[in-house]
């Protein structure tokens, strides 16, 4: 169980590593791209899957917590489908919505790291 519980914890940081990274990346002319959402997703559920195998366990679970950052994590992956759908369609992705994805994940991250 705990290579189990490492891959998905590698999955759920190379997911958000995307989120962030494409977001910094394309700073100066802001866009969501389908990768963003795909990388969304998988720490969406990775996640979930990490939080369902720490509570078969005998870990505590901050659950105020795992709320915070799933609420989160579904702004993310909502933002990024909406982007991701104008850029496929070739309409202009709002500078807000670009930064809400790439701010919004950092944030939960840094929810992650400090809480």
């Amino acid at each position: 169980m705990t290579f189990v519980t490492g891959l998905l914890v590698f999955l759920h940081l190379v997911g958000a590593a995307i989120i962030v990274g494409t977001w910094i990346y394309t700073m100066k002319k802001p866009a969501v791209s389908p990768g963003q959402f795909h990388a969304s997703l998988l720490s969406l559920v990775t996640g979930l899957l990490l939080v369902g195998i720490y509570e078969m366990g005998d870990a505590d679970v901050n659950h105020a917590k795992i709320g915070v950052k799933l609420v989160l994590a579904l702004v993310v992956a909502v933002a990024a489908f909406v982007g991701q759908r104008r850029t496929k369609r070739g309409e202009a992705v709002s500078t807000g919505l670009a930064h809400a994805v790439g701010g919004t994940a950092l944030l939960n991250m840094a929810v992650a790291a400090i809480w």
